[in-house]
């Protein structure tokens, strides 16, 4: 109201506002209900959901990020906790279900402070403090591992799949993880960098779990071009071109005028010529196979299929690219510059029947910087989800090479932290204690999780857990598939330093985010004009049209 009583508007008409507490507790409640959504899914006793979006396709999965992904979230608050799922994914690609749990669970302590009348800036700033101390305490216990050692990646990859519906078959899958990463990894200085788009994943439906396999070299969805052309080259050797084997139309249009059938002639042997030309090119390079990421002319083809040359057309140029480092071979975009120096070298190149499909497998690269796992599984779904878990279990053993620490699973670092913080906390004064108290009891949302998850008592757990790291057995953690508390270092557990790491970060800064709101101002939505009377919707003003 202004001082004459007259009412200021200043939002437009329709647009709502809510602040204060009731701002923050109507964040903090669609926040915690997107924890609710995936937490029952955390750990190796986690369920599946069954998500099906408007089209009717089924997606099931127990993956965070890709759960998230797939719910059509409005509330802005609940956006939130879906963005620090796809940037953990993005950036450590597991460990986004944690992130959101632990999200949820940092709000919901903090609900409690604030009911008590803590200022949430008092929270933030008692967050932050514990946060950057769990980091540094998770960087102190950390194991640290050779990043070239087959069987201590095996331990991380495989512990990425335990939680995921493949797991029985992890201990195959995992090694084709290691092997992937191991070749694709390139020395720097310091240390390993892994580029995971190097590692190309295929899926085809139809086989068993177990018939997934490494292929030292890149599979093509694609057939040869033309049925004279051998389906096979053993001791390939390959040119990669980004040109296509036609006759190029000319930009602008232009006329010739023939009055003579001879000349009729001239001119497609010429045209002929050319093809025959680019052709020759080829071969006299002394390659045998030929890929290109254009189209090849029917007439190419001919000639090429009478060479005895494999070729394979309008292929992506990401696979160019990947096929390019797996073979050793230059992308050569003007035929001109082909030689022999620009070739690749594959030990096989066959083209192979996948169920219906036929597709290209260029195979046995000698020292290939990109490579190809093929997935078979019983029905897409499975296909689908095994993906899902190669995909983090990729990402798990690349952040172990580029960072080779290691925690061990089962909450047992996060009940470390939670452990510690107490400790740490009681020097704190003020209300900032509170804050890293009730955020130590967060990081026990884990462990809790898993217990729950596991069917075993969560009370017990936590009594248990608390007095075995009180003893400085920091590696004890929820067994869930034996439902008990056990060492975890010892059983082979192991993940990623890195993933700790950015759960910690993004959960933290999340929580921290939505307690810093309150006010929320959301505009009105557009709405359309309404009908005129009589729900035709006809043109106005000509109501007394008759009937056509």
């Amino acid at each position: 109201m202004s001082a004459t009583g007259q009412p200021i508007i200043i939002l437009k008409e329709g647009s709502g506002e809510s602040r204060g507490r009731e701002a923050q507790r109507n964040n903090i409640a669609a926040a915690k209900l997107i924890a609710e959504v995936v937490r029952t899914s955390l750990g190796p006793r986690g369920m599946d959901k069954m998500l099906v979006d408007s089209m009717g396709d089924v997606t099931i999965t127990n993956d965070g990020a890709t759960m998230l992904k797939e719910l059509d979230v409005q509330h802005p608050a609940a956006k939130m906790m879906v963005e620090i799922s796809k940037a953990t994914d993005n950036e450590v690609g597991d460990g986004t279900t944690s992130a959101v749990v632990v999200a949820g669970a940092l709000l919901e302590k903090a609900e409690e402070l604030i009911d008590k009348e803590v200022h949430p800036v008092v929270v933030v700033d008692g967050y932050s403090r514990a946060a950057d101390k769990a980091t540094k305490i998770l960087e102190e216990i950390a194991e640290k591992i050779d990043p070239e050692n087959r069987a201590d990646l095996l331990k991380v990859a495989n512990t990425s799949m335990l939680t995921k519906l493949v797991n029985e078959d992890s201990p195959h899958l995992s090694g084709i993880v290691v092997d992937s990463v191991l070749a694709v990894a390139e020395k720097k200085e310091g240390g390993f960098k892994v580029d995971i788009d190097n590692v190309k994943v295929e899926k085809k439906p139809g086989g068993a779990l177990t018939d997934t396999r490494m292929i030292k070299g890149i599979v093509l969805d694609k057939e040869v071009v033309h049925s004279g052309m051998p389906r096979k080259a053993d001791e390939a050797k390959i040119a990669l071109v980004n040109s296509a084997l036609e006759i190029e139309k000319t930009e602008f249009s232009a006329e010739i005028r023939i009055n003579d059938p001879q000349q009729m002639q001239q001119f497609m042997d010429e045209e002929s010529n050319i093809l025959k030309g680019m052709v020759e090119k080829v071969k006299g390079s002394g390659a045998n196979v030929l890929i290109t990421q254009k189209g090849i002319d029917d007439l190419a083809q001919h000639f090429l299929a009478k060479a005895g040359i494999l070729a394979v057309r309008r292929v992506k140029e990401s696979d160019m690219t990947k096929l390019a480092k797996a073979t050793g071979a230059r992308i050569v975009t003007n035929l001109d510059d082909l030689n022999s120096k620009d070739l690749g070298y594959a030990k096989l190149v066959e083209e192979r029947k996948l169920e219906d499909d036929k597709w290209v497998f260029v195979e046995g690269c000698k020292n290939p910087k990109a490579v190809t796992i093929l997935v078979r599984g019983g029905t897409q779904r499975i296909v689908d989800e095994a993906e899902r878990a190669l995909h983090d279990a990729l990402m798990v053993t690349k952040d172990v090479v580029e960072l080779p620490a290691v925690v061990a699973g089962g909450g047992a670092p996060e009940e470390e932290v939670s452990v510690q913080i107490r400790n740490w906390a009681q020097k704190l004064s003020g209300r900032e204690q509170l804050a890293a108290l009730k955020f130590a009891d967060a990081m026990e949302s884990i462990p809790m999780t898993l217990a729950e998850n596991a069917g075993m008592d969560p009370i017990d757990t936590q009594v248990d857990m608390r007095a075995r790291h009180g003893k400085g057995e920091k590696w004890y953690g929820v067994d869930a598939l034996n439902g008990k508390v056990t060492d975890m270092y010892a059983k082979s557990v192991w993940e990623p330093l890195a993933v700790k790491l950015q759960i910690l970060r993004a959960a933290t800064e999340a929580a921290c985010m939505i307690l810093r709101i309150d006010d929320v101002i959301a505009a009105s939505k557009m709405r359309a004009p309404p009908m005129p009377p009589g729900g035709g919707g006809g043109m106005g003003g000509m109501g007394g049209m008759p009937p056509m």
